[in-house]
């Protein structure tokens, strides 16, 4: 009988100030900035699990997005510190998939909730329809196979 190993879910965290550049006529972080934060959060997991855009980049491909959605839950405002929490979502595609829950650092009151998918294209612009070798080898290394 084989026996099941649990995965684990590799989940990353990077602290956000809110500056004076990102806020709106409100006073309140302009609502496009949130991209800005997801993208500091795939940044901060690339770094702790050893697969950064750099390592795709080295592997011969890029991996642009896809798909993107927000759900805005509260307003968060000038000086304020925010939590990014990336955490990946493990699948058998040729593709990236990341859920997120950006939080006030403070009293963990949830500004908004995401996902993302991107997709793995040669630097040549090709689309790669199976996961490329370097990232099966990654997913082995932390037992993230769907």
């Amino acid at each position: 009988m084989k026996k099941e190993t649990k995965k684990e879910t590799l989940t990353a965290s990077t602290e956000v100030v809110i500056h004076f550049y990102d806020i709106d006529s409100l006073n309140i972080v302009w609502h496009g900035n949130y991209v800005k934060y997801l993208e500091n959060g795939r940044e901060a997991f690339g770094k702790k699990f050893g697969f950064d855009y750099m390592d795709i980049y080295r592997n011969g491909y890029i991996a642009p997005i896809l798909d993107l959605h927000v759900r805005y839950m509260n307003m968060m405002a000038l000086g304020e510190r925010l939590v990014v929490e990336t955490r990946y979502v493990p699948c058998n595609a040729a593709k990236l998939m990341f859920d997120y829950t950006v939080y006030r650092q403070s009293d963990h009151t949830v500004a908004a909730e995401a996902s993302t998918i991107q997709l793995f294209m040669t630097r040549d612009g090709i689309l790669e329809v199976s996961a490329p070798a370097f990232y099966r080898q990654w997913k082995k290394k932390w037992n993230q196979d769907a």
